[in-house]
């Protein structure tokens, strides 16, 4: 995956007076599966539909494979789509479905047939090709609307929320399908989505965007572990990051509210009574009965889920945290825990909302910063 598969330059995308995509710059290698994620009016819905050629780019260039496709229509751009709608017609069969793009492409019937044979037999539908789109589950339109996306051999697979419509069971078994199917065709794929845990399960490289910009990009594992922001530390992780008003004491040790917890961080590499944001993933805390080192907390809600237990807790200066907890020891709302952390899973964001840490510090320079150029 070391050619590029997609290239955007300065993509921007306004509607009338308003200015929706604000010049975005993002090589997508190729055979490589890259999922947009973000909240809802975020713009990647706005920004696949322009590499698609639905929407107009109002400035920037994209390329696929080497070729600028900006002002190309989309089925010059060696691209197919899958829409979180499914967008069968009903009154033809699955079989027709599949071939009716090649028809209108005028294929040959005998590569048609071949084609629609080989996209049935990886997806597993071969029983369902005379049956008509009314007559499947959803699970199985799904398959279809991505068999046709298949028969057309695209350079790219563009997914649009395609799970979205789908109970919750039946998306996590589709996850398993799309990921399966990548390995298989080996194609560039960009997918589409506000579920984070599509985007991690799925991705190589993860965009996240808010406001129609990006907040970072990286694998699923530097998202989750290295947020470059307050925003994405927030917007990545179920149960989210906790994100804590915190103060520097310097003595080894960040003070919140009256308690203090200990933490990795040399005296020199802050001033003493410096305010900035802590955070501290649920799984990262300890939980225990200890008070020595520790931070009380009140649990207000207990959520039990089996294995895993989730503390929905108050600190004594109102700052409200969630813990994981895993024990057979029971704990309920009104009990009271002690919290502390390994300091090498704490994580630190200026006044500004942006990272930083050791190495940042010590080069002068933030996670943002580096991120940036």
């Amino acid at each position: 995956m070391t050619d590029t598969g997609v290239v955007l330059s300065g993509i921007r995308k306004s509607f009338g007076s308003l200015d929706v995509i604000h010049g975005i710059d993002l090589k997508i290698a190729e055979g490589s599966f890259v999922v947009f994620v973000g909240p809802s009016g975020c713009g990647k819905s706005t920004l696949l539909r322009m590499i698609a050629g639905l929407e107009e780019v109002t400035d920037g260039e994209i390329e696929i494979k080497g070729r600028n496709v900006t002002d190309l229509d989309p089925s010059d751009r060696g691209i197919a789509m899958v829409f979180q709608s499914y967008a069968l017609y009903p009154h033809m069969s699955v079989r027709e479905n599949l071939a009716f793009g090649l028809k209108m492409a005028h294929t040959a019937r005998s590569e048609i047939h071949s084609r629609v044979a080989a996209a049935s037999a990886i997806l597993k539908i071969d029983h369902l090709l005379d049956r008509r789109p009314g007559q499947l589950s959803g699970g199985q339109r799904q398959r279809v609307a991505i068999g046709r996306a298949i028969v057309r051999k695209p350079d790219v697979f563009l997914f649009d929320e395609p799970l979205s419509n789908l109970d919750a069971e039946l998306r996590i078994s589709m996850r398993i399908e799309i990921a399966r199917l990548h390995r298989e065709l080996g194609n560039t794929m960009i997918y589409v989505t506000h579920d984070q845990t599509e985007a991690m399960t799925l991705a190589d490289m993860i965009v996240v965007l808010r406001d129609g910009r990006i907040e970072q990009v990286g694998s699923p594992r530097e998202i989750y572990e290295r947020p470059a922001n307050l925003f994405v530390a927030g917007f990545i992780g179920s149960p989210r990051m906790n994100l804590l008003t915190a103060e520097w004491v310097g003595d080894g040790s960040i003070r919140i509210g009256s308690d203090r917890i200990a933490s990795c961080i040399s005296p020199e590499k802050l001033r003493r009574g410096e305010i900035f944001t802590l955070g501290i993933r649920p799984e990262h805390f300890i939980v225990s009965s200890n008070s020595a080192g520790t931070i009380p907390a009140k649990v207000d809600f207990d959520e039990y889920l089996g294995g895993t237990q989730y503390l929905y807790c108050q600190l004594q200066d109102g700052q409200s945290v969630i813990a994981e907890y895993r024990s057979s020891v029971a704990i309920e709302a009104g009990d009271t825990v002690h919290l502390s952390s390994d300091g090498s899973h704490l994580h630190y964001f200026d006044t500004g909302g942006q990272r930083f840490d050791l190495a940042g510090i010590l080069g002068g320079q933030t996670a943002h910063d580096r991120l940036s150029r």
